[in-house]
């Protein structure tokens, strides 16, 4: 009887095997693991780093060098009216001027043309320009009166040969009046070096003569040499002019 009951008991049970409990998880299989990739992104961070490090420290070594501002014709010269000062990152490979040695750069003179907005190095000057065939450089010295207000590096002027008196005529009129009765010595002139309105007075003559250099064609150099001396040339600006 007892068989029995067990027997009917056991009947009841279903044959699907228990559920695990909600605890248990199944096993996941291992993740792949990828080397290479792991190394590279590593490899990546440290490029980036050292490149951040180098910006910092490159940043960091700056000097103040002389940079043109206005266009320099060769035998011109550097002043404080042309020339301004920047920033630049230190390269030994590159002869940087540097802007407190521009009073000497100033003594010096450009070998070519220099255009506007280029940083000077030293291959740009020299003790003597490298004046074209053909070509002289004239220095002159003159009064007030003889040459037109606002005269700068690299105008074009037109020599002209004039008495004292005719030379003492007021700057703002480019001595047009006495330029009318006085004969040309030189038409075409390029205004090589001026000293710049924020230079010192050692560029002057004397407190009421100011020093110019023109290069011209080298059959008038003789003649505007002589009427220099004699204090007897006014200038005149005429059209052609590519100092600005």
């Amino acid at each position: 009887m007892k068989i029995q009951e067990r027997t009917g008991a056991g009947a009841g049970r279903s044959a699907v095997p228990a559920q695990p409990s909600v605890g248990d998880r199944l096993p996941t299989p291992p993740r792949e693991r990828k080397p290479a990739l792991a190394a590279l992104a590593v490899l990546l961070i440290l490029v980036g780093a050292l490149g951040a490090t180098m910006l910092v420290l490159q940043a960091g070594d700056r000097i103040e060098v002389v940079k043109v501002t206005q266009a320099i014709p060769a035998g011109g010269s550097v002043n404080t009216s042309n020339t301004t000062s920047v920033m630049v990152a230190k390269d030994d490979s590159i002869h940087y001027v540097e802007w407190s040695q521009l009073k000497q750069l100033e003594k010096l003179k450009a070998v070519n043309a220099i255009p506007a907005g280029v940083v000077a190095v030293g291959e740009m000057f020299g003790d003597e320009a490298g004046v074209a065939a053909g070509k002289a450089t004239v220095g002159l010295s003159l009064k007030a009166g003889q040459y037109p207000t606002g005269i700068k590096q690299g105008d074009t002027v037109a020599a002209y040969r004039v008495s004292s008196a005719s030379g003492s005529t007021n700057s703002n009129s480019n001595s047009s009046s006495s330029a009318s009765s006085s004969s040309v010595i030189v038409d075409n002139a390029r205004v090589t070096y001026v000293p710049g309105a924020k230079d010192s007075g050692d560029e002057l003559v004397s407190s009421t003569n100011l020093a110019v250099t023109l290069t011209v064609d080298s059959d008038k150099a003789a003649d505007l040499a002589q009427a220099a001396s004699n204090g007897e040339v006014a200038l005149v600006q005429v059209p052609g002019n590519s100092g600005n």
